[in-house]
């Protein structure tokens, strides 16, 4: 059976139509591949100075996704050269199904529900837990201001007196305490127990307004302790990511910050 133009010109556009497939899962590949740092950016409220790494699974995904694209792109080009040299000798290139189709649409079911449930299983970020209880501390970032918020075992002068009791212990100068409250009852006016902490370490403190003179601002550290109208007492603290972002810290610094974290929850237990 001779082969005519038309036999030619279909197997062309099968050919063409394979190569549009392998540029299209390359292309949702490197979307895939990124997604994971699209949801790393959102937990950390938008930050823009995260490192460039690979991020779980969505990266792995992505990576699979570019190189299934390329795969197809060679196999379809071996395909079709195959088919020609098939029309040339006036045999029939369709007596059987399309591998390459099977293979690509098994191996993309594998990854969708792959996909899927990682999706399921980043929906809700698990709390964290404290070392030394059963109970869940829950904590809250506002991640427009930076601040995080934990809630403390404590009434507001006990959380108070313990963060004292752990500065002092750990040599950091607490150079204020304000009594938001207690000032406001000299003035007549009433609210609920209400006290800033302010401290820091020139050694620490130091080398940050020299890399980033702007930070001065948002020293020494502070930690917050407040009681809300329904008696709950919780503890507040400028987020050391937040502040990194803020005033373009380096990296190798940000520890000279981080000990608020471990400060504020020590004084929270």
């Amino acid at each position: 059976m001779t082969s005519g133009p038309s036999d030619y010109l279909a197997a062309e556009r099968t050919f063409l139509a394979w190569i549009r497939t392998g540029l299209a899962l390359m292309g949702f590949g490197f979307v895939v591949a990124r997604f994971g740092l699209f949801l790393r950016m959102l937990q950390s409220g938008g930050q823009s100075n995260l490192p460039a790494e690979s991020f779980g699974f969505s990266f792995w995904a992505g990576t699979a996704l570019i190189t299934l694209g390329v795969v197809v792109n060679i196999m379809s080009a071996r395909h079709h050269a195959r088919l020609i040299r098939e029309l040339n000798a006036g045999e029939s290139g369709f007596n059987r199904p399309s591998s390459l189709g099977i293979v690509v649409a098994m191996i993309l079911a594998v990854l969708g529900l792959a996909m899927a449930a990682y999706l399921i299983s980043v929906r809700d970020p698990k709390r964290e837990h404290p070392a030394g209880g059963g109970q869940s501390k829950a904590m809250t970032t506002n991640t427009d201001a930076g601040i995080v918020t934990i809630p403390s075992n404590h009434s507001v002068d006990q959380t108070v007196e313990k963060l004292q009791g752990i500065l002092q212990a750990k040599g950091v100068k607490l150079f204020a305490l304000v009594d938001h409250s207690g000032e406001a009852e000299k003035a007549g006016l009433k609210m609920p127990p209400t006290k800033l902490l302010i401290f820091g370490n020139p050694k620490a403190g130091t080398p940050l307004m020299i890399a980033s003179p702007s930070i001065a601002i948002d020293l020494p550290l502070k930690i917050l302790v407040w009681e809300d109208k329904s008696g709950k007492v919780s503890v507040a603290y400028n987020s050391p990511a937040y502040l990194q972002a803020r005033h373009k810290l380096p990296a190798d610094l940000v520890q000279n910050i981080a000990v608020v974290e471990a400060l504020a929850s020590k004084g929270a237990e």
